[in-house]
């Protein structure tokens, strides 16, 4: 299941193979689960027992005036009061141990998956759906198969005592007792239905106010250029106003349900109060015995509530259950195989001792590729690149650049043909070794929380300081990092919010390079800056790719004229192949763009 198949998550009915898979994460923990349970257990049974403590005590210190036993009692009181305590706190610590190492195995399990799935399930899958499995889901399941199994067991073993003490005691009241149960497990289902229909709809709503969140905070910019912050508020407004309505209903329906089994707690404590009267006026029971099951109907009723609410959570836990399984069951669409692994090791295990060194032959050899239940983009598409030859991709829109070099990438695999690389089927190497060969600048840079130099030094956690400054140097950023206060040290705050596009995209070619890939893609990345920062990145581009293969995806087609070979594309095909000058002669279709865009530069200038 996926994030368009939400309904099915919320409507799905009781499935053991999904609890099965989940238990599987408890199984390290059955140390801390059996103890929590065993303290449940023994806090049920002194639950049960207790009231027969005061019993005696009514009866043999109270009627009888019996004050000898009256230590024994206080001695045996005192006693079953630490004991009580003692297996609160060994429930409390060895429940929560539970929790936490669950909750944190479930979100390891998962972000570990998140590492390995491809880029084409970032690209069909929303950012608010990954996050709410991350922290909710996880969440809510670490907290029913902790507290919620342990409750349970404590709930059953109370409920099964306290009618066994009931029905050893006094048969008669015992059964009046038992009488109100169809009643209460009636009630609990009605209530507890509606319930559980109304969170069903508030996690559904949740889930897409968190992806409301998400677009409103990363688009925040968008929003406040274009005047539609009243429109946003509005979707917003719609969506928790939603959750509200349903979040009433459900509170309603828990308000109701806590007095209507009160009410009836009340009815069978009159019953018992007036049988049990008769019975203790008649001398057929003792006060203690009659006090024993007013004792005992306040503590029955309490366990039946408590698993009306669990079993209710637990209903609602498998919609959680479902989605977290599906992110950490998520099959890779990009993936190596068993005996590319054995050699050049998976994600998290590389085996760097097995790796060629990648030159930068590129070859496709009629290479058909189309997105899921998308139309063809590439269709029988050749092409052979030398190492250290620069490719430069042009063309409108769709017309299969940026498929190109995510083929390339590996970021998606031909639907038809083969990409080689150094002459070999890139499938025959890991993903790893491809992508520890690959810089990669985006048209948008992203930087992560942290300083320059952490951001620099992404892609060489071990790279010096030395290293990074001559990186910087190189693309030219080093000159405006000094001007900080902190130099390298300085933030870059969240996704680098603090400097300027231009700025960023410097930082990005001054990672990309100190990596030293052996295959360059630039995916428009002038295209973002001004004129004089285009010029320091053009100088910094011509020196660094040499001797190495590089594509570039160009926007300002001044920033190409130096390519080996500029392909033009139209709907995944090239047109026109060649140099800039060569096309240039030709005077077709990159003329035309060229021409149009240098012309269009002159005139916005000339304005200037």
């Amino acid at each position: 299941m996926n994030y368009f198949e939400e309904e099915e998550y919320t409507d799905s009915k009781f499935d053991i193979k999904v609890w099965k898979k989940i238990f599987a994460y408890i199984k390290p923990l059955k140390k801390h689960f059996f103890l929590g349970l065993a303290a449940a257990i023994v806090l049920a049974i002194i639950d049960t027992i207790q009231p027969l403590f005061s019993k005696y005590a009514i009866d043999e210190i109270i009627t009888n005036n019996n004050l000898d036993v009256l230590p024994k009692f206080l001695a045996l009181y005192i006693i079953s009061m630490f004991s009580i305590g003692f297996m609160v706190y060994l429930f409390i610590i060895h429940a929560g141990q539970v929790q936490q190492k669950l909750s944190f195995a479930l979100r390891r399990k998962a972000f570990s998956r998140l590492q390995e799935l491809p880029f084409s399930y970032y690209d069909k899958t929303p950012v608010g759906w990954i996050m709410a499995r991350m922290t909710s889901d996880s969440r809510n399941l670490s907290d029913i198969l902790s507290w919620g199994m342990i409750d349970l067991s404590w709930g059953l073993l109370m409920m099964i005592g306290i009618t066994v003490a009931m029905l050893i005691i006094n048969l008669k009241l015992a059964l009046i007792t038992l009488l109100c149960l169809p009643f209460l497990i009636g009630l609990s289902i009605y209530f507890r239905t509606r319930i559980l229909k109304a969170y069903r709809k508030i996690r559904k709503t949740n889930s897409k106010i968190t992806g409301s969140f998400n677009e409103g905070i990363m688009g925040a910019k968008t929003t406040k250029t274009l005047v539609l912050e009243e429109q946003n508020f509005q979707d917003f407004d719609r969506l928790t106003s939603s959750m509200k309505r349903h979040s009433i209903r459900a509170a309603m329906f828990a308000g109701l349900y806590f007095p209507t089994i009160l009410f009836v707690a009340t009815i069978t404590t009159g019953f018992i109060f007036y049988f049990g009267g008769i019975e203790v006026t008649n001398g057929a029971i003792s006060i203690g015995v009659l006090f024993v099951f007013i004792t005992y109907i306040g503590k029955f009723f309490d366990p039946v509530m408590q698993l009306a609410n669990i079993l209710a959570r637990f209903q609602q836990a498998q919609a959680s259950a479902e989605r977290l399984l599906s992110l950490i069951e998520e099959d890779p669409e990009i993936f190596d195989r068993p005996d590319v692994i054995e050699k050049y090791g998976d994600t998290f295990h590389f085996k760097k001792e097995n790796w060629e060194p990648l030159i930068g032959d590129v070859k496709f050899d009629h290479v058909t590729f189309k997105y899921n239940k998308g139309e063809k983009v590439l269709s029988d598409f050749n092409l052979e690149v030398k190492a250290g030859e620069s490719i430069a991709l042009v063309g409108h829109t769709g017309a299969g650049k940026s498929t190109i070099v995510n083929l390339i990438c590996r970021f998606y695999e031909p639907t038809e043909g083969v990409i080689y690389i150094d002459g070999k089927d890139y499938k025959d190497r890991s993903v790893g070794w491809l992508h520890d060969n690959l810089g990669y600048v985006l048209q948008s840079p992203h930087l992560f929380s942290g300083t320059i130099l952490d951001n620099i030094r992404y892609g060489k956690p071990d790279a010096t300081l030395e290293e990074v400054i001559e990186a910087a140097k190189l693309v030219e950023a080093d000159e405006f990092i000094k001007e900080f206060t902190d130099g390298y040290d300085t933030e870059v705050g969240e996704g680098g919010a603090r400097l300027s596009v231009g700025q960023k995209q410097l930082i990005s070619f001054a990672r990309a390079l100190l990596a030293n890939p052996r295959i360059l893609i630039l995916d428009e990345a002038t295209s973002s800056v001004d004129t004089k920062t285009e010029r320091a990145i053009q100088r910094a581009i011509e020196t660094v790719l040499k001797g190495r293969t590089s594509f570039v995806i160009a926007h300002r087609l001044s920033t190409i004229t130096s390519s080996n070979r500029i392909l033009v594309l139209d709907a995944g095909e090239v047109i026109e192949s060649g140099t800039h000058d060569e096309l240039i002669k030709l005077e077709k279709h990159y003329y035309k763009l060229y021409t149009n865009q240098f012309l269009s530069k002159v005139i916005e200038e000339s304005k200037n």
